[in-house]
């Protein structure tokens, strides 16, 4: 039986694009592992597939995962079957123009395959404990670039 993790993830741009940074917290069987970085130039929805890319890399064997994210974008790349739609048309959206980040989506893609990975939407900056704290260590990614 794969191990159960809950990965709450979140990134911040200090203008967009600016500097930015991602957080994630990583929870299994009681424990709490936190992990955060950035870049000096980045976008905030850079960061956030970032932290999600980082934290399922961190992972050290296959696992059930759920990511709790209040990234809208994601959330419907994958629960409304986007990116399998954009992987048909070449990396294309269904206007016919290229899909941003193809790089980050592709590592995603890649960091997911071991594991089975399932998605929870979370409504930002709403007093959910663990997204108010990505959302802080993200912040204090970014700040150091500023």
């Amino acid at each position: 039986m794969k191990p159960e993790v809950t990965i709450y993830t979140d990134g911040a741009c200090s203008g967009n694009p600016g500097p930015g940074g991602y957080g994630a917290v990583l929870l299994w069987q009681g424990k709490e592992k936190e992990i955060s970085g950035g870049e000096p130039h980045t976008t905030n929805n850079r960061m956030e597939m970032r932290a999600i890319i980082e934290a399922l890399k961190g992972l050290k064997r296959p696992c059930k995962v759920q990511i709790c994210s209040d990234s809208a974008l994601i959330i419907n790349a994958f629960e409304k079957g986007w990116i399998e739609g954009w992987k048909r048309k070449g990396w294309k959206k269904a206007d016919k123009k290229p899909v941003e980040n193809m790089d980050l989506w592709q590592d995603m893609l890649d960091a997911m395959k071991p594991h089975e990975v399932s998605w929870k939407k979370v409504k930002g900056h709403s007093g959910i404990p663990l997204n108010e704290r990505v959302d802080k260590l993200a912040v204090a990614a970014a700040a150091k670039f500023k």
